[in-house]
């Protein structure tokens, strides 16, 4: 049973420490993950599921399904709890459709977007918001940090949403969004969700350190990397067990993880796994829930069974040699967010 914990040092927020990631969950065939989408139905026991574990945080974005995942996360939160009793958090910045104002951090789209957010999940507000790329990382356009700080501040004033969350960005732009706000007294982050796995760690080298300096909650996404760290590539992308990576998505994993050691990293994973008993999964997760300044990573399923495992991947305590059985191979590799494909 997961047991709540804080978000940061600067929230006052309580949290579950998984996060349950819904990009799967919508209208099947509809957005860039449409081919794996789950329906409402089929998401409901595992919604129940979760609750049942004491996992109470959720995690989605307008852009997903174009909107049918906030419809079906939020007809689902609405249908078996009270608001009080979960936490959810939505994402804004990606394209909505085709127009040059549907898309990104202008004053205008947020607005916009987050009004719409609240119409599709059914809401009054939105506890944690999350901008889903830096102001000047999706659109041509590239609005002043000043005029989207004001607008994020503005939207948490009028009691739209609590608390607001940034994701993969540099650190150096992450900091000049912290300061931005600070100067002028606008609301700041006070959680950080970024790519950190076995596969990809170039955020320890000033992302991590920063948020865990600054108090800003670490709220990882892809901790499995796509499933590369549970076993369902086999050793390659050509090998794919699963609809997500035989699908439309596989292109994008394809781009996100381009390590020579990517696949030997996986099989240490899958050896480590064999010696405590666990899935490969529970062990990857284990490795991230082990860093101290990791708060609550954002997971995704799409079956009980494996929220089941995650679950109780957050009570394994990895041997200080396997860890660093796990940690030896990796390589520097290029920050995805220098070619902009994070």
């Amino acid at each position: 049973m997961l047991e709540p914990i804080q978000l940061g040092k600067n929230s006052g927020l309580s949290v579950s420490p998984l996060v349950l990631g819904t990009m799967n969950f919508g209208e099947p065939g509809r957005g860039h993950q449409g081919d794996w989408t789950l329906d409402i139905d089929q998401a409901r026991p595992i919604f129940q599921a979760a609750f049942d574990a004491g996992l109470f945080t959720f995690d989605c974005a307008d852009v997903y399904g174009l909107g049918s995942c906030e419809r079906v996360v939020g007809s689902l939160l609405r249908e078996l709890k009270a608001r009080d009793e979960y936490v959810i958090a939505t994402k804004i910045s990606g394209a909505m459709g085709p127009g040059p104002n549907q898309v990104g951090l202008s004053r205008k789209h947020i607005m916009e977007a987050v009004d719409a957010s609240l119409e599709r999940l059914g809401l009054d507000y939105i506890d944690h918001l999350v901008i889903h790329r830096h102001p000047h990382g999706r659109g041509p356009m590239q609005p002043p940090i000043e005029e989207t700080m004001e607008a994020l501040h503005d939207v948490v004033k009028a009691g739209k949403v609590l608390y607001l969350g940034a994701s993969s960005m540099f650190a150096w732009q992450f900091t000049e969004l912290q300061l931005t706000a600070e100067i002028n007294g606008w609301t700041k982050f006070v959680s950080m969700q970024n790519h950190y796995n076995l596969v990809y760690r170039e955020e320890e080298r000033e992302m991590n350190p920063y948020c865990e300096k600054t108090g800003v909650a670490l709220m990882p996404w892809s901790p499995l990397a796509r499933g590369i760290l549970t076993g369902s590539y086999k050793g390659s992308f050509d090998e794919g067990g699963t609809d997500r990576s035989q699908g439309r998505d596989r292109v994008r994993t394809e781009g996100l993880y381009r390590g020579e050691a990517t696949f030997d990293i996986a099989d240490r994973v899958g050896e480590v796994a064999a010696k405590y008993e666990k899935a490969p999964a529970q062990i990857a997760l284990a490795w991230l829930t082990s860093k101290p300044e990791i708060t609550a990573p954002v997971v995704g399923v799409s079956k009980i069974t494996q929220l089941e495992q995650l679950v109780e991947a957050t009570e394994i305590e990895l041997a200080d040699e396997d860890v660093a059985y796990l940690e030896e191979l990796y390589q520097p590799l290029e920050n995805l967010l220098s070619i902009g494909t994070s």
